[in-house]
């Protein structure tokens, strides 16, 4: 498999635990924790996978950034959380460094 997919596995994994931090009530409900401990350990596992091929700081840089949009969006639709200009213009640029990132970026692991 490649870097690119073990990254993308690691943000989804990310995505799904994060996003069950809310229900997990302090980690007190079982069932939401155990998403959360699975997800972070799955997000982990591959974030290390993803590093053996994608520089480290391209690698974090690319997961943060992808991370924050996705779980903004989320808790936008899930939670009624509101996204105002600023918020929204944020995220934007966010998601363009990420463009900007791997589309230009000629970083390497050696």
């Amino acid at each position: 498999m490649s870097g690119a997919l073990y990254l993308a596995i690691a943000i989804a994994g990310e995505v799904v635990a994060t996003s069950f931090l809310r229900a997990s009530n302090g980690f007190t409900a079982l069932w939401p924790t155990a998403v959360v401990v699975v997800g972070y350990g799955i997000t982990f596992y591959f974030f290390s996978l993803a590093l053996q091929t994608i520089p480290v700081g391209i690698g974090y840089a690319i997961w943060s950034g992808v991370g924050i949009v996705l779980i903004a969006t989320i808790a936008y639709f899930m939670h009624g959380q509101t996204l105002d200009l600023p918020a929204l213009v944020g995220m934007a640029l966010i998601l363009s460094g990420v463009l900007v990132i791997n589309l230009f970026s000629q970083s390497s692991a050696h």
